[in-house]
């Protein structure tokens, strides 16, 4: 499930938002603290840390949902 409605969204001339998506912006959210909870982070690939990210935002915006 994804939404695409913009994080911070707001008022342009010509009706599209532009910006990051709410899930965007979970994920960015979520990075901090995978990274932070990850001891042996030398041993994890960033393309593994960005997809755990977005799974945490996937979760959450199901939550929400």
């Amino acid at each position: 499930m994804r939404d695409e409605k913009a994080a911070f969204p707001g008022s342009y001339a010509d009706g599209h938002a532009r910006g990051m998506t709410l899930r965007d912006y979970f994920a960015g959210q979520a990075i901090i603290n995978v990274m932070l909870a990850d001891e042996d982070m030398e041993r994890t690939s960033v393309e593994d840390i960005a997809k755990w990210a977005y799974k945490i935002a996937d979760a959450m915006l199901a939550e929400r949902g």
